[in-house]
């Protein structure tokens, strides 16, 4: 069933409890991507186009604030239904294809939908979970939101090396026990690790995600940022939580 959410950016999204609605992740990643004046950013496996109204919210705080903004956003998904109610979406706040475009189509198809080097920021929250970890069938939408059913982690950061301009950054967000693998597609396509951040859910518990930044043949250099926390005991949001995500 579908309904209607409004973001704390003010946006509205349309959702359906059927397939995978999204969660702090999307939220993490937008807080995390870095974003310059006149930008063309392309979101890889976009759903419901939470990333693409996030960040083009983001945008357009930042135009206000300091003159930035005037980005355009791609977000392409392979699932029918979730791209058409990523258009809706954008059709619902009152944004053109100018700002958002939404892109009904495969990771794995990029090179021949997309010209080489053509973006200046890409970003993903892909599917975190293996194949072998999937116990429904490879057409259940919350199936291929979830498990590697019909793009694995090379095929995503070999697109977003296809897409990327010389200068430009892959932002992803994905969990810290496949580290090893995240770190080895980056480097078989030459995108060098910029910066990363492990996100905990309490202080004394283990991380559950991680953020990285990745640019082309970028110099070894790689930037730990500081723990992110979560929850103080009492389940309340921590102060640099909020500070960070902007949310209460």
């Amino acid at each position: 069933m579908q309904r209607t959410d409004t973001l704390s950016c003010g946006y509205k999204i349309i959702q359906d409890d059927s397939a995978f609605c999204f969660g702090i992740d999307a939220v993490l990643l937008s807080a995390f991507t870095r974003l310059k004046k006149g930008d063309r950013v392309f979101d890889l496996g976009t759903g419901n186009g939470i990333l693409p109204l996030l960040l083009n919210a983001k945008a357009r705080d930042l135009k206000s604030a300091h003159g930035a903004g005037d980005c355009h956003f791609t977000g392409l998904e392979v699932q029918k239904k979730a791209a058409e109610m990523a258009r809706e979406s954008v059709k619902l706040n009152g944004l053109s294809t100018e700002q958002i475009e939404i892109v009904e189509g495969d990771i794995k198809d990029v090179r021949g939908a997309f010209p080489a080097q053509c973006a200046d920021v890409v970003v993903s929250n892909p599917p975190y979970m293996l194949p072998s970890a999937a116990k429904a069938n490879s057409t259940d939408e919350k199936t291929i939101a979830r498990h590697e059913v019909l793009c694995s982690l090379d095929d995503i950061v070999g697109a977003a090396k296809w897409l990327l301009k010389s200068n430009g950054s892959f932002f992803m967000i994905h969990r810290p026990y496949r580290l090893q693998e995240i770190f080895s597609a980056l480097e078989k396509y030459r995108l060098t690790p910029r910066c990363m951040q492990l996100v905990y859910p309490k202080i004394d518990q283990s991380p559950e995600m991680v953020l990285i930044e990745a640019r082309p043949n970028y110099k070894p250099d790689l930037k730990i940022e500081a723990p992110l926390i979560m929850y103080e005991n009492n389940d309340e949001y921590t102060r640099n939580f909020k500070l960070f995500s902007k949310i209460e």
